[in-house]
């Protein structure tokens, strides 16, 4: 099962450790859930879907210390009035694509906050480019139509 769950940490992730140390956490969380074990039908996918969403928690924590860090670096130049709009816009865009349904977001961070290419998002989720791209479109027309009620 670890192998299983290292592959869909790095499908999730920046690189090989964060994959290992998001595992690591994987299992002393079953270890904690042990005597809980029995009622489930499949520790394995339990498993799966623990590991999904605690690297979804990771990107959404790292993206937004970068995002703060981003803003702070553009607000310098601009007057407090600027400042707030700036602040409020980018709270609801990533409000916006938390909203996104997981393989949406999960591709549109790699690509625009990660800046990886469609081919290296491909490779690293299993998916067509083809599949990828489409998702992204999907992922960008949601943004837009939520964002601009």
């Amino acid at each position: 099962m670890r192998q299983r769950l290292m592959d869909e940490a790095r499908r999730y992730l920046r690189n090989q450790n964060e994959a290992e140390d998001m595992v690591q956490d994987v299992v002393l969380k079953l270890w904690t859930m042990r005597d809980n074990l029995g009622d489930c039908h499949s520790v394995e996918a339990m498993a799966v879907v623990i590991t999904r969403h605690l690297c979804l928690n990771r990107n959404r924590e790292h993206d937004k210390k970068l995002d703060i860090q981003a803003l702070r670096e553009m607000t310098d130049s601009m007057s407090p009035e600027q400042q707030l709009i700036g602040q409020e816009t980018v709270g609801r865009l990533l409000e916006q694509i938390d909203a996104l349904p997981d393989r949406q977001q999960i591709i549109l961070r790699m690509k625009h906050l990660d800046g990886m290419e469609v081919g290296e998002i491909a490779a690293m989720t299993g998916m067509t480019i083809a599949s990828v791209r489409q998702n992204l479109s999907r992922a960008r027309k949601n943004i837009m139509k939520r964002f601009l009620r």
